[in-house]
């Protein structure tokens, strides 16, 4: 998932370009917005991603110390 909202990050983003030469001012405000929105999502999955995995590590680390 992370992959797609880079993918949509940087369509938003070339189409702000694109507004920008077409001096569409306010176009080129909202979609370079959701272009960094959509980076900001992509990097918002990236973080769960790896808080999850360090929580089941964590989970994983204090078994082992019961065990003992």
């Amino acid at each position: 998932m992370e992959r797609a909202w880079i993918i949509i990050s940087v369509l938003f983003l070339v189409g702000a370009g694109v507004f920008l030469l077409l001096q569409n001012y306010d176009a080129v405000l909202v979609t370079a917005l959701l272009g960094v929105v959509a980076w900001f999502l992509s990097y918002r999955v990236k973080l769960r991603a790896a808080i999850v995995e360090t929580s089941g590590k964590e989970d994983e680390a204090f078994e082992d110390q019961d065990e003992n």
